[in-house]
């Protein structure tokens, strides 16, 4: 076994978390190049490299695995650098993009624009053709009409094209058809067919997915052959693993056929690290808050199982584009070490949604900042000792920080800097609360029966006041928490999503024809366990169901059991899990209501090497630092003790107030609060103990 490496490229750092032939981590940090994120990448290798004492190609060249979770889907998205992208649909139905599901999210508010579809009206083509809800060829595909068409998407120097017919998901002959017509008049020409992508009923999120896929795979393309190829000059000669928004790991070359996975691939693996290294814990449902540069991603494990959702939009909802594709359910808002506090004309404070990123970053960075942030406001009231930034890497200024806060805050508020860094951090813990809420409370969870877990470099700022504030009682901090999205894609699975339509009624449940369908989907999974998954330790796959009840608008993903119906039993079972996960989610069910399923879904894992969670190497410096002054919000400034995360030894037990501290983050234990150091690493706090 070699060096597996996992590197997490965000807005303002690029994580690397390596584990050893021992199993021993090791965790880095480099700044993220927004320009080039391949650069932060091997620069974050370079650093590992450094550290072990090789040369960057011999240190590579032990390596074997490189799993890498990049935003640069979703960021061509938001900038709209995307490919120039075609639409080509059923005849009559050019409005998918456009009419969208008919939501919005202030409905009487007609200041607010519509949203512009994916796909411009302008290149958007209609084809003669006609599938029926049987599979029957109502009209026949008009191969002449689709030539036309192409001729035309040739002198418009449309760069990639997404096809979606009605009803290609039961026949998809005529999607088929269309996609060889584009490869033999449109060589090169990247192109995405709906029943490939996202075989689901529902016309819009089909199409949506299509179109973003077939936008991205002539940048994605670009960039995983640059990144593969640079890893390769580099002296890297391993497997190189994507993450995908399902919370698992894909070859490079398959995520650039399908790039539409890759949206939320960052984000997708902090609950995967949550769960493994909260297991040991004393409950089942952990909220998941992993807080970067630029933003706070909340995702959670409830029941053991990390929930999925198809509703994820590139922005507000109603008001972006949903990619209608089965993600992690992760909810992200403008709410990290980078962002900006600024005051309005009327003088109201606001933290975010805008950051200063990586380029020029916080004013203590002095990499050109001017406007204050949530890090310069932790420099000002003590959390982070400017001295000791980084481990000691990086020296920050102080001064410029609360200079800034004076011009842009403290002034127009009359008040002093210390009070309007107090306030900077209680206004951007509030907004990770409201977001903790919406995907919590707004889904039937109670915040107070579920664990907090803090993950990402500036996590440990308020992750206690964050607790207390919804009523957690405790907080873990993992080991390797300053990188947790990166800890969670080191120990993932190679994994694929595959689903099929299938339409049946509790009432007259048709078992063959549900075994038929589970058998295809199991014949999927196979065929992937032997060749994209050869030579892995296990292989397991993971079935569900999206089913309702009967004329409901939508439908719940409801696991199943096992991936056969033996008998009426089975039925009955999965009938009362999905009441039970009906009463869960909405507070509400009728269990003497027939459901009907739509959709059947198999995930197939296959587990790389042995998913063990490492541990980092035992660090021999002092546990206790020099103590320091540090104001808390609402308690002013206090003598604090400070520790060394990574010295403190386990079960020894830390009262508030204090400041732990590691080379990649600063943890503020409030006063009340108690910490200790499990036998996994973990810092476990206990927020209500002599609470206030």
């Amino acid at each position: 076994m070699g060096l597996r490496f996992a590197i997490d490229t965000g807005g303002t750092f690029t994580d690397l978390m390596v584990s050893s032939e021992t199993g021993v981590l090791s965790m880095h940090k480099a700044s993220t190049t927004p320009k080039d994120p391949v650069a932060g990448v091997l620069d974050s290798l370079r650093m590992a490299a450094d550290a072990s004492h090789e040369s960057l190609q011999a240190y590579l060249a032990r390596g074997e695995l490189l799993m890498h979770g990049t935003t640069h889907a979703i960021n061509a998205i938001v900038t709209g650098s995307t490919a120039r992208t075609a639409f080509i649909t059923t005849a009559g139905h050019p409005d998918t993009l456009v009419i969208r599901e008919g939501g919005r999210m202030e409905p009487f508010n007609f200041t607010i624009a519509y949203p512009e579809p994916y796909v411009p009206r302008a290149l958007t083509y209609e084809v003669p053709e006609r599938m029926t809800v049987n599979g029957l060829a109502k009209m026949p595909l008009d191969e002449a009409a689709v030539l036309q068409i192409l001729e035309q998407i040739k002198a418009a120097k449309v760069e990639a094209i997404g096809v979606c017919f009605l009803w290609s998901v039961v026949n998809p002959s005529h999607e088929l058809a269309v996609g060889a017509l584009i490869e033999r008049h449109l060589p090169g020409i990247p192109y995405t067919l709906s029943h490939k992508i996202n075989p689901s009923i529902r016309e819009y999120r089909r199409a949506i997915s299509t179109c973003i896929d077939a936008s991205l795979k002539p940048i994605m393309g670009a960039y995983m052959r640059g990144l593969e190829t640079r890893l390769r000059e580099a002296g890297f000669n391993g497997r190189v693993l994507v993450v995908t928004s399902q919370g698992g790991v894909m070859d490079a070359a398959h995520a650039a056929e399908a790039p539409v996975h890759l949206i939320n691939s960052g984000p997708s693996m902090a609950p995967v690290a949550a769960k493994a290294y909260g297991e040991a814990g004393d409950t089942d449902t952990l909220i998941v808050g992993d807080t970067g540069g630029t933003t706070f991603d909340v995702s959670l494990v409830h029941r053991g199982r990390i929930p999925r959702s198809r509703e994820t939009w590139l922005g507000q909802p109603f008001r972006s584009h949903m990619t209608g594709m089965p993600s992690v359910d992760v909810k992200s808002i403008g709410a990290g070490g980078g962002s900006i506090a600024w005051v309005d004309a009327g003088g109201l404070l606001h933290v975010g949604p805008i950051s200063a990123g990586a380029v020029p970053g916080p004013v203590c960075y002095r990499r050109g900042g001017t406007r204050p942030t949530v890090t310069d406001a932790a420099v000002a009231l003590g959390f982070i000792d400017a001295k000791f930034f980084l481990g000691g890497k990086m020296s920050l200024d102080q001064q410029g920080a609360m200079d800034a806060i004076k011009r842009d805050v403290a002034d127009p508020l009359k008040c002093d800097v210390e009070t309007a860094a107090e306030a900077i951090m209680a206004l951007a813990t509030e907004h990770m609360v409201q977001a903790i809420m919406d995907i919590t409370v707004n889904q039937g969870i109670d915040p107070s029966e579920a664990t907090f877990v803090a993950g990402g470099g500036a996590a440990g700022l308020n992750c206690v006041a964050i607790a207390r504030r919804l009523g957690c009682r405790r907080v873990l901090v993992t080991e390797a928490g300053a990188a947790l999205s990166a800890s969670g894609a080191l120990i993932s699975d190679l994994s694929a999503h595959y689903q099929a339509m299938f339409h049946t009624l509790s009432e007259t449940f048709d078992q063959a024809g549900v075994n038929r369908v589970l058998q295809t989907l199991s014949d999927e999974c196979a065929d992937f366990a032997k060749n994209a998954g050869a030579g892995t330790a296990a292989t397991q796959i993971d079935w569900s169901c999206e089913a309702r009840y009967i004329e409901q608008a939508w439908e719940i993903e409801v696991p199943l059991r096992k991936g056969t119906f033996e008998n009426a039993r089975d039925a009955a079972v999965l009938v009362e899990d999905f009441h039970q996960m009906h009463q869960d989610k909405f507070a509400v069910s009728d269990p003497h209501a027939p459901i009907e399923t739509v959709t059947w879904n198999a995930e197939v894992r296959c587990r790389i090497g042995s998913n063990e969670l490492g541990r980092l190497a035992p660090d021999q410096r002092a546990e206790a630092l020099p103590s320091r002054p540090v104001r808390y919000v609402g308690a002013g400034w206090v003598d604090s003790k400070v520790y060394r995360f990574e010295a403190i030894r386990s079960g020894v037990t830390i009262h508030g107030p204090a400041i732990i501290e590691s080379d990649f983050t600063s943890i503020v234990i409030e006063p009340g609060a108690i910490a200790v150091r499990d036998r996994m690493g973990n810092l476990v706090i206990d927020v209500t103990e002599g609470a206030r």
